[in-house]
């Protein structure tokens, strides 16, 4: 009986030094390892892709709200150009343009360039000090809209060709539509670069996923032949990759909201300086707008949701190979 009994029992009895490993640890412990080279890697490469989509993001949104305060502005104002003729008295043809501008229903005021005025505005190109009475250079005079008004441009024309016959009226249509054509340009571009930037990311991701594949495969195998399902399997990859995917999304997005916070401030810096001046009249002063810094967010979020979707895909396509 003894020997019977021995033959069913331990051939060492461990005793006190078996080890213990509760049951909830063992459950918990996870197929994919939490902190690895390629997850670091892959945080790495998410980052940078969430900085250069945001970045571009930001960069439109800027781009187009300056876009459209130019159209707004540029189409809330109408110029008038006379020209000097001989036999033609020019400080009595600005007059009369001016009063006939005035007459016009829409135009809610009138302010006609003296000769002083004209001059100044050739001193980017003529430089200062320039004398106009010896040059041609017609006179302007520039008229404001009321918002949301359909001027009648034919009528106008009308009206100031009679008193003035060397006018002539530009409503900056063609400006207005050059700028349109510019922001759509620009658009376009960072539609394209932001798809280039979310496929790049979803290669990035499958790589990874096979390579993890690849060091998991004996547990991800044993896995599947005891029983467990694609969609087990397949759950701890995605909350694995969709966890590097929002570490490497709030890293990236996070830098380019500051970049943009920052910008601001460097932006107030250069005011009042030629190049100041430029980038103001081309983005504005820079600052984003709280839509914008949401958008940034939730296309950080997007970023870190096709993550997770990249590597769920992959690694069913790399479970029916084991199959």
């Amino acid at each position: 009986m003894s020997r019977a009994g021995d033959e069913h029992g331990p051939l060492v009895d461990l005793g006190n030094e078996r080890p213990q490993v509760p049951a909830r640890a063992r459950n918990m412990s996870p197929i994919v390892p939490r902190a690895s080279i390629s997850g670091r890697a892959l945080v790495a490469v998410v980052a940078i892709m969430t900085f250069l989509a945001s970045i571009t993001t930001g960069t439109v949104l800027l781009v187009s709200a300056s876009a459209a305060e130019w159209q707004s502005e540029v189409a809330s104002e109408i110029t008038l150009q006379v020209r000097p003729q001989s036999g033609r008295d020019l400080e009595r043809d600005m007059t009369a343009a001016a009063e006939a501008m005035r007459t016009q229903p829409g135009i809610v005021q009138v302010k006609p360039f003296s000769k002083d005025e004209s001059a100044k505005l050739l001193e980017p190109w003529l430089g200062s000090g320039l004398s106009i009475d010896q040059l041609p250079v017609p006179r302007v005079i520039v008229a404001r809209v009321q918002p949301g008004t359909t001027l009648d441009l034919a009528a106008l024309r009308r009206a100031v060709m009679q008193v003035a016959p060397t006018a002539s009226v530009d409503d900056h249509r063609a400006w207005i539509e050059r700028m349109r054509s510019m922001t759509g340009a620009t658009v376009f571009a960072g539609v394209g670069i932001l798809a280039l930037v979310i496929v790049a990311t979803i290669i990035s991701v499958s790589f990874a996923t096979r390579g993890a594949m690849a060091a998991n495969r004996p547990i991800v195998e044993v896995l599947h032949f005891v029983g467990a399902g694609d969609r087990y399997i397949a759950n701890h990859f995605l909350r694995h990759f969709l966890r590097l995917g929002l570490e490497g999304g709030v890293i990236g997005g996070g830098a380019a909201m500051l970049g943009f916070g920052f910008s601001e401030s460097i932006a107030g810096w250069f005011s009042g300086t030629p190049v100041g001046d430029q980038f103001a009249a081309l983005l504005g002063t820079f600052s984003l707008p709280p839509s914008g810094y949401l958008a940034l967010a939730v296309q950080a979020v997007a970023i870190a949701a096709i993550t997770g979707w990249a590597s769920r895909r992959t690694l069913f396509a790399t479970l029916d190979d084991i199959d």
